[in-house]
């Protein structure tokens, strides 16, 4: 008899971001499933950052490449809203649904997000945010301190902190930041269909999206759970990736 095969997980980074991301996740995980995790396009150094139906086009050509019918899909931030659309549009592909501190509908959206969503005004901010955030992380002791204080590794900061200081990261964040304002309305006019078993988990302590972004979601999404970590801001598969674990592996037991 022919051993079954593994599970499938694959994981959706934010913006900006990168499948490292996610690297305290797939050590939890430890060899229970057969992980992807996917630098999205715009993130990978190949191709350009596109639209979330490019996403989730993206995140099925992974899922076929591995040959994989679906999988658990999780996202964080922007990549929650990757995988939710795919959920809505692919149900097939779905098996559950995993979504970090999800910017996923209009509620994650401040009065700011339309402004650095602007033509001009999304390249020049995206470049003063991030090249800023690279300076102060190329910093030795000022990144020490940082991943200290976040309780996050010093390799992966020095390693956001090369990406940020690049003007293709600059694009591709200025890029999603209109995708999040034009399209999230076109989402949340689709959570009703997903039909996949969801679990959110909000961090009680996150600055970027506001409480009450999650707090919808979980209605709009049926049957969705909501999880609030007391540890984690909106970094919340770095900081508290064992709650992403357990949701993970919930979703695999069910």
């Amino acid at each position: 008899m022919l051993p079954a095969p593994s599970p499938i997980v694959l994981l959706l980074h934010g913006q900006p971001g990168s499948a490292a991301d996610w690297d305290r996740v797939v050590s939890g995980l430890d060899g229970r499933a057969d992980v992807i995790a996917l630098d999205r396009p715009g993130w990978d150094r190949r191709t350009r950052p596109c639209d979330l139906p490019g996403n989730a086009r993206a995140a099925l050509a992974a899922l076929d490449a591995r040959g994989a019918p679906r999988a658990v899909v999780a996202g964080h931030s922007l990549g929650a809203a990757v995988a939710a659309w795919l959920a809505a549009t692919h149900p097939e592909r779905v098996s559950a649904l995993v979504l970090a501190a999800p910017a996923a509908n209009e509620d994650a959206l401040y009065a700011i997000d339309r402004w650095l969503a602007a033509p001009v005004a999304a390249e020049l901010a995206a470049g003063a945010l991030l090249g800023g955030l690279g300076a102060a992380l190329a910093v030795a002791p000022l990144r020490r301190a940082i991943a200290a204080a976040a309780r996050l590794d010093d390799a992966y900061l020095r390693a956001a902190g090369r990406a940020a200081r690049r003007p293709r990261t600059w694009r591709a964040y200025a890029s999603e930041q209109r995708t999040l304002v034009r399209e999230l309305p076109a989402l949340q006019r689709r959570l009703e269909r997903i039909a996949a078993p969801t679990t959110i988990i909000a961090g009680a302590r996150d600055r970027i999206l506001p409480p009450r972004a999650a707090q919808r979601l979980s209605r709009q999404i049926p049957g969705a759970l909501l999880e609030v970590s007391p540890v984690a801001g909106h970094l919340v598969p770095q900081r508290d990736p064992d709650r992403v674990v357990a949701a993970i592996d919930a979703a695999l037991a069910g």
